[in-house]
């Protein structure tokens, strides 16, 4: 019984605090800006285009050769992506990054091969940008590996360390992955009333069969357009299996919408196509998990943002997304069987009391819904409501959920 591994990793304490953005300052020139060898390296205004992210790594990399030759000090400023560089920001509501960063030296033992690591990401990068290609974070790990000189050493042992070091470059250079070429596996799929334009291919998502069209990594507008919508909402499924059955059931032609799953937790492509459907199409956003603390996090995930990844929050986070369930009183609502319940174990009620805590889910109906899985001190998966019937969800469950208005937010 997997459950949503990745949400489990921004665990980190009980609550995040309320934006006022006064963050602390620790080696950077503020907000706005970005040091690299003590100069400034990106200003406010963003420009989304490959000259633009072409100009910053180019001034990172002058940086760099100019400290050198001066002999000043080699250093960049990336900024924290850490649970204490986050707040709450509730006029927006939605998880903002603050204006923390750490200093990243040559000059120190302990820092000098994660400040290697990203210039050699960085060169990557560049080099995919002047070929006008894209290619996955997995080749670019096997690209910038090699071993220095005659040592033992590589540059880069196992893939996770180079992850987090594209995160590092993406904030330091005010960057998104996407604009640096680079893609993530896909992960998943969405069927309904519309037909999109994918990479010059238009796509009819009603006639996508069982499988339905691969969300890509990237879904920014040069790669994906809306052509034609008659979807009067989004739906958006935590796991395949269930999406499976309302896709069979034909659920998104009957209720008019369109259904997607990002097989737990939604990777970022997901979440940004999320955003541009909300924002673009203007469709209401409705969120369906299971009744237990992970599922909660995902919903809050699409609509707040996350912790990790809070200097995406205005282009991922949906703060109009509305919970549709699964509720902790959906058990007695619909009559479930105390056999498809499960006992919620110690790292469930831990994780339940650090979201109680959580400025967002401070309104009334939010802290009462985890109180009354807390007390009931079970859990509920979304496919407990096959016990009612393979197409209950469906035929039942969903359509009266909407039709009544029976939602969260």
């Amino acid at each position: 019984m997997a459950k949503k591994k990745a949400s489990k990793k921004t665990t980190k304490k009980a609550a995040i605090k309320k934006s006022t953005k006064k963050s602390s300052k620790k080696g950077t020139k503020g907000s706005n800006e970005r040091s690299v060898g003590g100069n400034v390296l990106v200003k406010v205004k963003r420009k989304r285009d490959n000259r633009s992210t072409k100009v910053k790594i180019k001034d990172m990399a002058e940086s760099v050769f100019t400290a050198g030759k001066n002999e000043t000090e080699l250093f960049f400023d990336v900024p924290s992506r850490s649970y204490s560089n986050v707040a709450f920001n509730e006029k927006k509501s939605i998880i903002e990054m603050g204006d923390n960063c750490n200093r990243r030296q040559f000059f120190n033992l302990n820092q000098a091969k994660k400040y290697m690591q990203t210039l050699l990401v960085a060169e990557g990068c560049n080099q995919l940008i002047d070929e006008g290609k894209t290619t996955s974070i997995r080749d670019l790990y096997y690209m910038t590996k090699h071993t220095i000189g005659t040592t033992k050493e590589n540059t880069f042992d196992e893939q996770d360390e180079s992850d987090p070091i594209i995160e590092d470059l993406e904030v330091t250079i005010d960057s998104l992955r996407e604009e640096l070429h680079l893609f993530a596996s896909s992960k998943g799929a969405l069927v309904g009333n519309i037909t999109v334009v994918d990479s010059g291919d238009t796509i009819n998502c009603r006639q996508m069969g069982s499988g339905g069209w691969s969300i890509p990594s990237i879904v920014e507008e040069n790669v994906v357009q809306f052509k034609k919508c008659e979807a009067k909402f989004v739906l958006l499924v935590e796991k395949d299996a269930v999406w499976r059955r309302l896709n069979e059931d034909k659920f998104w032609k009957t209720n008019n919408c369109i259904l997607l799953h990002g097989q737990g937790q939604p990777p970022r492509g997901v979440r940004r196509l999320l955003h541009r459907l909300v924002n673009e199409l203007k469709l209401p956003l409705y969120i369906f998990v299971d009744n237990d603390p992970w599922g909660y996090y995902i919903y809050s995930v699409i609509k707040q943002g996350s912790i990790n990844l809070a200097y995406e929050s205005e282009r991922m986070a949906v703060p109009q997304a509305r919970f549709i369930g699964l509720s902790s009183y959906d058990a007695v609502t619909y009559d479930l069987p105390r056999n498809v319940m499960i006992r919620l174990d110690d790292g469930d009620i831990r994780r339940a009391k650090e979201i109680m805590a959580y400025p967002w889910f401070q309104k009334k109906h939010w802290q009462k819904e985890i109180k009354n899985m807390l007390k009931m001190g079970v859990k509920l998966e979304l496919e407990a409501l096959s016990k009612k019937g393979i197409s209950f969800v469906s035929d039942n469950y969903l359509p009266e959920k909407i039709k009544k208005k029976q939602f969260l937010d």
